[in-house]
């Protein structure tokens, strides 16, 4: 008979179909994983960073936030920073604390007057203008408020490029 199929094609195919079977069961997590934060991106919330008082005119200093998009176990790392300049009374310039390039947390070199990303040797004016280095663009800057003399952030999920 010309319709039986051979006991080697009927493995083959079911061997195939077992393969296709399992590479779908895996590859479906790691799609949902790597496609999350397309379909569900972290939303910005105003972050209290405390009373306007704390910051000093003139200074730039680091301080800590909550994470936009904290996962349940995160831990520690559900926190992340910001840098904080107080120009003026009511006058706030706030830096994220990534570099553009890749990512990586740059240092304030107050000396120097200028933040540096210790990862690639990407460096900032004070302003945040990129001095040199791979950076493609500035410092991303982040809105802040004032609410009941108490400095806010508005957060934003990290960004490169």
């Amino acid at each position: 008979m010309a319709d039986d199929i051979s006991r080697r094609t009927l493995l083959n195919i079911a061997l195939i179909g077992a393969g296709a079977s399992a590479a779908a069961v895996v590859s479906v997590p790691i799609l949902a994983y790597l496609l999350s934060p397309l379909i569900h991106p972290a939303k910005s919330e105003w972050r209290d960073m405390g009373p306007v008082a704390n910051f000093k005119i003139g200074d730039t200093v680091k301080a800590d936030i909550q994470d936009p998009s904290p996962l349940p176990w995160a831990g520690e790392t559900a926190l992340t920073a910001v840098w904080v300049r107080r120009n003026g009374v009511e006058s706030f310039t706030i830096f994220a604390v990534n570099c553009t390039h890749l990512g990586c947390p740059v240092n304030w070199l107050p000396d120097a007057r200028i933040f540096l990303c210790p990862c690639h040797g990407g460096v900032y004016y004070a302003n945040g203008d990129v001095a040199g280095g791979p950076p493609p663009r500035p410092l991303w800057q982040q809105p802040w408020q004032i609410s009941n003399g108490h400095l806010q952030v508005k957060t934003r999920g990290l960004q490169v490029g």
